[in-house]
């Protein structure tokens, strides 16, 4: 079960509250961001529209909660490590994030449904924004780590820090919405043969040449 951090909805009945995330958090992903109806998630969360707008203002602050709390959790569950640390043996812990990362979405249906909300057109964005915050948070640590693995050799340095980290970024993105796009379809083999793709495609594209020659 994911956790719930505090927010403006802290002084809901932690069961509410929890349910008040999930729920949404399901309408979101599979309605998209325009089309999602708050009265939907309010009559499945068994609130009264006057007991919603006591904690939250809005549809969009609804959706800022769920990404901004959904985000924390898989943050916290993956275990990241510092840049630095991730560096010290790079491609193994690669694996072993994407790894965990799949696991993850396999055990806890609501870190699926975070994935989706990051592609979903139309959602709020700017500054302060959740997606955007989460999404500024992910390429500050992966261009730390990409730094950090370049020092020691396991990341080729012959393109621009910022370039590499921008291609990357497209990569990962690229294999997360095609993967969360036929989910249903996929089998347990099939999805772990997508995250061994993912790793050796990120590999190719980073490693430096003598390594990818080694392990042809």
């Amino acid at each position: 079960m994911v956790a719930v951090s505090d927010s403006a909805t802290t002084s809901l009945p932690p069961e509410r509250r929890r349910r008040l995330l999930e729920t949404a958090a399901r309408e979101f992903a599979a309605a998209g961001y325009e089309q999602a109806s708050l009265n939907r998630i309010i009559r499945a969360c068994g609130m009264s529209k006057s007991s919603f707008y006591y904690y939250l203002d809005s549809k969009r602050e609804l959706f800022e909660l769920v990404v901004r709390e959904l985000s924390d959790s898989l943050v916290r569950q993956l275990r990241i490590p510092e840049a630095e640390e991730f560096a010290v043996d790079f491609w193994a812990s690669t694996l072993r994030l994407l790894e965990r990362l799949a696991d993850l979405a396999e055990r806890e249906p609501l870190f699926t449904d975070l994935g989706r909300m990051f592609h979903l057109p139309g959602v709020p964005t700017g500054h302060g924004a959740a997606v955007d915050s989460a999404v500024a948070a992910a390429e500050g640590w992966l261009d730390r780590a990409l730094a950090a693995g370049r020092a020691r050799g396991a990341v080729r340095d012959d393109l621009p820090l910022g370039l590499q980290r921008h291609v990357t970024f497209a990569v990962l993105r690229a294999f997360d919405e095609w993967t969360l796009r036929h989910l249903a379809a996929l089998e347990r083999a099939e999805s772990e043969r997508l995250v061994r793709a993912q790793f050796e495609a990120l590999r190719r594209l980073l490693a430096p040449r003598h390594e990818t020659e080694e392990n042809a």
